[in-house]
């Protein structure tokens, strides 16, 4: 990171790619083939996906399951993921569909919804297991009173893949501001992450872009393509209430996470002032509760003081390009 095309950001929209929060496969293929075109600059779906992976790959798709069923890395897009690995020659049992927390991918049902043989794995089974990470790799800071102040490196990702493909969703976040590629790559990679945030305070800046930094996944996360069919503007990122949900009907392409990012955070604080709602840079005392029920379902509410800073300073780390006027941004319809 930021990859092959710094600062460029490919969105492809097409309204009909959802409808009643069911996501068109045949549409979110048309849309992905020409984001990748565009990206590229190739004149061939193939070649495009050439420029990144190469048919002796070990490809981890890292996905978000967060907020299933009603808003997750849809299978639909991820099935036609896989589709282009297998068309470039990529094996299945080297392409790895994964994410931190087994049972949510049991929520997603990803097992039963991807082709067979792709290999489906959770980094930990349960909150406290840490048997998936490798305790030689890791980041370091304290932030409050914990006792452990290391987050550990998923082995999977450190020694077992050798390109990975990150498809987060897109959302808001009660502690980082919104959840995007950065947060889905660095607290997806690494355990012991909620202890940067204790209500109504959050340490995410810089956490995020610290742990994204870290190699090697900062070298091996070549792509990302950022799922935004359902945009979650407020109560990310497990929120279930429709209301919440936009049917936005998008994707985003890029090799720059901080580019992407930055697109996402302006996209979700336009829908946030459509509805009136605080925006995530908010900081007045009188809009934070303690109740998480409140927040759910109260969009003037929030559980922290928001951190969507986290993006800026992952721009600073050299991740990538966080000024939008120096960000490429291209728009396509689907």
């Amino acid at each position: 990171m930021p990859g092959l095309f710094p600062g460029r950001v490919v969105q492809v929209s097409d309204p009909r790619s959802i409808a009643g929060n069911r996501v068109s496969q045949g549409i979110i293929r048309r849309m992905l083939e020409l984001g990748m075109k565009e990206l590229t600059g190739e004149s061939t779906v193939r070649t495009a996906w050439l420029k990144f992976i190469e048919p002796t790959d070990v490809v981890g798709i890292k996905i978000n399951p967060s907020g299933a069923p009603a808003c997750c890395s849809s299978p639909e897009l991820v099935r036609e993921i896989i589709s282009a690995l297998q068309d470039v020659r990529v094996p299945a049992h080297n392409i790895v569909v994964y994410d931190r927390y087994e049972y949510e991918m049991d929520i997603g049902s990803y097992q039963t919804l991807l082709p067979p043989g792709v290999r489906i794995e959770g980094i930990q089974e349960g909150f406290h297991d840490d048997s998936g990470y490798d305790p030689k790799v890791y980041c370091e800071a304290r932030f409050f009173v914990e006792w452990e102040t290391r987050s550990y490196m998923a082995s999977l990702v450190a020694h077992g893949l050798t390109k990975i493909i990150n498809v987060p969703t897109m959302k808001d976040h009660s502690a980082s501001g919104v959840t995007g590629c950065l947060k889905n790559l660095g607290y997806g990679t690494f355990n012991n992450v909620a202890r940067s945030h204790r209500a109504p305070y959050s340490f995410t800046d810089p956490l995020i872009g610290v742990m994204c930094s870290a190699e090697p996944l900062r070298s091996k996360a070549v792509l990302h393509i950022m799922d935004g069919t359902r945009q979650v503007w407020h109560g990310g990122p497990l929120t279930q209430v429709q209301d919440f949900i936009y049917p936005a009907g998008t994707l985003y392409l890029g090799t720059d996470p901080v580019a992407i990012d930055t697109i996402e955070l302006e996209a979700i604080e336009r829908k946030r002032r459509e509805r009136g709602a605080p925006s995530v840079w908010d900081v007045d005392p009188k809009n934070i509760t303690a109740k998480s029920e409140e927040f759910y379902h109260d969009p003037t509410k929030n559980l922290f003081y928001r951190r969507p800073g986290h993006i800026a300073s992952a721009g600073k780390l050299g991740l990538g390009i966080s000024d939008l006027k120096h960000i490429d941004h291209r728009v396509l319809a689907g």
